[in-house]
C-alpha cells in the first residue's frame, strides 16, 4: 500500500489540492457580476454575449476594448457564453477551474525542476489558498489573469522539457505557448527573464552551458515581449487608461507597493478591490526609508543567495514579475491591486517553502514541525480566503467593503453611487458620487456619473451642466457627449441633441444605442430619411434588436415605403412574437396597403394583450367600418368610449357608423 502511494503520490496530491481548492471557491457559483470591468468584459459586451462566430473572432483579434489587446481572453469568454449563456456563476467556476489547473502546474513544474516534492507541494498550496489570489479568481473580468497564468506555467513546463532534451520541436512548443500567454494578458512580458532565473536555479544550466547561448535562445522570447509591450502601450494610450502622475510619485509608490505586497502576503487584512492612488505624495523621507529597506533585503538575498540559490531566484522572480504592474508606467487610478500578485507571489512562496525546509532540516522532529506548521498556515489562509470571497458576492457588498477598509476611496464612492443608481436610489447615488468629486474634482468620468444621478432625480439642467463640465475637462469624452444628447433630447432640444450624438458617433463607436437615439431625434424633427439611415446603422451594430427593427419599420412607413416597413416589422415579430407595439404598427401599415383583413388580425392581437387600449379599439372600428361590418365597428367604437369617455374621435366615428347603418336600412 505504501509503495502504491509512493508511486502515485504526485497524482494523489494534485487531486487533493484540486478538491480542496474547488471546495473553498465553490461559493462563487452563486456570485453575481460586479459593476467594475465586468460590464466591459461581459454584461455590456454584445460580442462576448453572442458567443463564438467568425465576426466575433475577428473582433477579438482587432479590438482594444478594455485598453488591452488580449484576443484569447475574449475568445474564452465568448466560449463560456456560448456554452452556459451569460451566467455569472458558470463564468466564475471556469475561473476556478483555471486556478486549479494553475495550482497543479505549479506543483508539477517545481517538482520536476527541483526533485523536491514537499516544498513544491507547499508552494502550490499557498498559491491555491492565499487570500491575495481571491481577486484573480472570483472576478469574471480577471479571466485574463488565470488564463494568462495557465499559459505562463505551460510555457515553463515546456521549457523544462526543452532544457532536459533540447530540440527544435520542444523549443517551438515553448514559443507557441508563450505567444498564447501574451495573447491572454501582456503580464507575460517578464517570463523570458524568469526562464533565465530558472536556468540559474534549479535547472543549473549556467554550469553546463555557455551563458551566451542561454541568452541567444531567449532572443525570440524577448522580441515577442517587446512587441507585446508596444501593442499594450498603444492600446492603453488610445483607451485613455494612462494616468498622468509625476515620475517621482510613481517611483515612490512603486517602492512602497513592493513592501506592502510583502506585508499583505504575511498578514492579509483590509483587502479591497481597489487601493486608490494617494491624493498626497509620499513624503521624501518615507520614500528614502522604503528604498533603504528594499535595498537592504536585496543585499541580504544576494549575500545568502550564493549558498541558497532559491533565495535569489524567488526574490528576483518577485521583483521582476511585478515590474509591468508596479506603476512606473501608471495605468488607471489604482496605486496597487491584489490581482497583481497572482504570479509574483510564487517567488516569495518559493523562498518560504524551500527556506523552511532547509532551516528545519537539522532540528529533531523537523518533518512533524514542518507538517503541523504548514497545515496551520494553510488553514489560516483558507479561513481568510473564505471570508474574502464573501465580499465578491455582488457589487453592493464589494464596494461597501472597499469603502469600509480604505479611507477616501473616491473610485469606490463613484462605483457605489453607480450601483445605487441602477437600484433606483438616485438620491443616495448622488451623495456618494458627490463625495467622490470632493477628492477628485477634475475627473470627467465622475462628473458624467454625477450628471446621470441628477438626471434620474429630474434635475436635468444640473445634469446638463455636469456633462458640459466633463466635456470641458475632456473634449473627446464620447460618453459625455452622448449623455448630454440624451438630456437635451429630454428637454425637446433636438437640434442640440443631434449635435452631441454626432460628436459621440465618431471613430471607435460600436454601440447601437446612440445611433438609435440620433435616429429618434431626427424622426421627431421630421427628418425621416436621415432617421432611416441612422436606424440602419443601429441595426448593423445590433442585428437582433426588436426595438431597432420596429423603429426602422416605422420610419420606413413614414417615408412612404410601406412594403419595406412590413418586412422589418415581420423580422421583429419573428424574434419577439408578443411585441405589442410592433403588431399595432404593422396593423396601420397593412391598412395603408389595403390589406384590411390582415390589419384587423393585428389589431385583435394587440387588444388581446392590451384590452384597455381605447386607441386600438377605435382603429379596429375604422377597419371594420371599411369592410362594411357596421355592427362590429359600432361595438369597437363603444368599447373605446367605455374605456375613455372623452375620446372625441371615437364618438364621431360611432355617430358616423350608426348613421351609415341606419341609411343602409332605409
Amino acid at each position: 500500500m505504501i509503495n502504491q502511494f509512493q508511486k502515485y503520490r504526485v497524482l494523489f496530491l494534485c487531486l487533493l489540492l484540486g478538491i480542496v481548492t474547488f471546495a473553498v471557491y465553490w461559493p462563487v457559483h452563486n456570485h453575481e457580476f460586479v459593476r467594475y470591468d465586468d460590464d466591459t468584459y461581459v454584461t455590456k459586451n454584445p460580442e462576448v454575449q453572442s458567443g463564438l462566430s467568425q465576426q466575433n473572432i475577428k473582433w477579438a483579434f482587432t479590438t482594444i476594448r478594455g485598453s488591452n489587446w488580449h484576443p484569447l481572453t475574449w475568445l474564452s469568454l465568448m466560449l463560456d457564453c456560448r456554452l452556459f449563456g451569460v451566467n455569472a456563476g458558470a463564468l466564475h467556476l471556469v475561473n476556478v477551474i483555471f486556478h486549479i489547473a494553475n495550482t497543479v502546474l505549479v506543483l508539477l513544474v517545481l517538482n520536476r525542476m527541483t526533485k523536491r516534492l514537499w516544498p513544491s507541494v507547499f508552494v502550490a498550496a499557498l498559491f491555491a489558498l492565499h487570500p491575495l489570489h481571491v481577486e484573480s479568481v472570483a472576478w469574471a473580468a480577471e479571466r485574463k489573469d488565470v488564463l494568462s497564468t495557465f499559459f505562463w506555467l505551460l510555457t515553463m513546463f515546456a521549457y523544462v522539457r526543452y532544457s532536459e532534451r533540447p530540440s527544435v520541436i520542444r523549443y517551438l512548443i515553448t514559443l507557441l505557448l508563450f505567444v498564447m500567454g501574451l495573447m491572454s494578458k501582456p503580464m507575460l512580458v517578464t517570463l523570458p527573464c524568469v526562464l533565465l532565473l530558472l536556468d540559474y536555479w534549479p535547472l543549473e544550466r549556467f554550469q553546463s552551458s555557455k551563458k551566451l547561448i542561454l541568452l541567444l535562445e531567449k532572443v525570440p522570447l524577448f522580441a515577442l515581449s517587446g512587441a507585446s509591450g508596444v501593442i499594450t502601450y498603444i492600446a492603453q494610450h488610445k483607451g485613455g487608461a494612462m494616468a498622468v502622475i509625476a515620475f517621482r510619485e510613481r517611483v515612490a509608490n512603486a517602492i512602497y507597493s513592493y513592501l506592502v505586497y510583502i506585508g499583505k502576503m504575511i498578514w492579509p487584512s483590509r483587502l479591497a478591490v481597489l487601493y486608490p492612488y494617494p491624493a498626497d505624495m509620499i513624503p521624501v523621507g518615507k520614500a528614502v526609508v522604503y528604498t533603504i529597506i528594499l535595498v537592504f533585503i536585496t543585499v541580504l538575498v544576494v549575500y545568502y543567495g550564493q549558498r541558497h540559490k532559491y533565495l535569489l531566484v524567488g526574490w528576483f522572480w518577485y521583483l521582476g514579475t511585478l515590474v509591468p504592474v508596479i506603476g512606473i508606467v501608471q495605468v488607471g487610478t489604482q496605486a496597487m491591486a491584489d490581482r497583481y500578485t497572482y504570479v509574483p507571489l510564487i517567488g516569495l512562496f518559493i523562498i518560504i517553502s524551500f527556506g523552511a525546509a532547509d532551516v528545519f532540516v537539522k532540528i529533531p522532529f523537523n518533518k512533524v514541525i514542518l507538517a503541523v506548521s504548514g497545515v496551520m498556515v494553510l488553514a489560516a489562509c483558507t479561513v481568510v480566503t473564505s471570508i474574502q470571497l464573501r465580499y465578491w458576492k455582488n457589487s453592493f457588498v464589494l464596494f461597501d467593503h472597499a469603502l469600509a477598509v480604505i479611507e477616501n476611496n473616491y473610485v469606490m464612492q463613484n462605483n457605489y453611487g453607480n450601483v445605487l443608481s441602477e437600484q433606483g436610489k438616485p438620491e443616495e447615488a448622488a451623495k456618494h458620487i458627490a463625495e467622490a468629486l470632493k477628492h477628485i474634482p477634475n475627473s470627467p468620468e465622475i462628473h458624467v456619473n454625477y450628471g446621470n444621478a441628477l438626471k434620474d432625480l429630474g434635475r436635468i439642467d444640473e445634469a446638463i451642466e455636469q456633462y458640459k463640465f466633463a466635456i470641458k475637462l475632456n473634449p473627446n469624452m464620447a460618453l459625455a457627449h452622448y449623455n448630454l444628447g440624451v438630456a437635451l433630447a429630454a428637454q425637446g432640444k433636438y437640434d442640440e441633441a443631434i449635435e452631441q450624438y454626432r460628436n459621440y458617433l465618431g471613430p471607435g463607436a460600436d454601440l447601437s444605442q446612440p445611433y438609435e437615439d440620433l435616429a429618434n431625434a431626427l424622426a421627431r424633427q421630421g427628418k425621416v430619411e436621415e432617421a432611416v439611415g441612422q436606424y440602419q446603422r443601429a441595426l448593423a451594430a445590433r442585428p437582433g434588436s426588436v426595438e431597432v427593427l420596429s423603429n426602422l419599420g416605422y420610419a420606413m412607413a413614414q417615408s412612404g415605403k410601406p412594403q419595406q416597413a412590413v418586412e422589418y416589422y415581420n423580422k421583429a415579430l419573428e424574434i419577439e412574437p408578443n411585441e405589442v407595439i410592433t403588431h399595432g404598427r404593422l396593423a396601420l401599415v397593412l391598412a395603408s396597403l389595403g390589406k384590411i383583413d390582415e390589419a384587423i388580425e393585428q389589431c385583435q392581437i394587440v387588444l388581446k394583450a392590451r384590452p384597455n387600449d381605447a386607441e386600438m379599439y377605435n382603429n379596429l372600428g375604422i377597419l371594420l367600418y371599411t369592410k362594411g361590418r357596421f355592427d362590429d365597428a359600432i361595438e369597437s367604437y363603444q368599447k373605446a368610449i367605455q374605456i375613455d369617455p372623452n375620446f372625441v374621435k371615437a364618438r364621431d366615428n360611432l355617430s358616423a357608423a350608426i348613421a351609415r347603418k341606419q341609411s343602409g336600412r332605409k
